[in-house]
């Protein structure tokens, strides 16, 4: 009993350890996001793949995210931050800014694309979880 309980977390361990490494994180996404298969992704494959999501995340189709709905995808400050108009919801446009923000200051070099190494960095990374399930 003790051998297959054992066995079994190595095994969940295992497969879990490439969600966590933010090489692995920005090289599914990029092969998912890169629409036009450059290398890069754009600010329009971006806000498609934002808009995407947000449809997806919007259980009861009101046209607005809560924070439920967005799954811890934003911790309660940036979903303050984000929430311009203060109505305790996230409109498309409201999402999509956030993205845009977090997409610029994930582009160091100032290319308006973001390669493998910018989508590993702090801005990076939180974009990632605006832009895919």
């Amino acid at each position: 009993m003790f051998r297959a309980s054992c066995f079994a977390l190595s095994g969940l361990l295992f497969l879990s350890a490439p969600l966590c490494d933010p090489a692995i994180a920005a090289s599914r996404a990029m092969h998912i996001l890169d629409t036009d298969k450059d290398g890069t992704i754009d600010t329009n494959e971006a806000n498609a793949a934002a808009s995407a999501l947000f449809d997806q995340l919007d259980r009861d189709r009101d046209g607005t995210l809560t924070m439920r709905e967005l799954h811890g995808r934003l911790n309660s400050h940036e979903f303050k931050m984000a929430d311009t108009d203060h109505d305790g919801t996230l409109s498309k446009d409201e999402y999509l800014a956030l993205v845009a923000d977090l997409f610029k200051r994930a582009d160091h070099d100032g290319e308006g694309t973001l390669d493998e190494h910018e989508l590993r960095s702090p801005a990076g990374r939180k974009l990632q979880k605006l832009l895919r399930r």
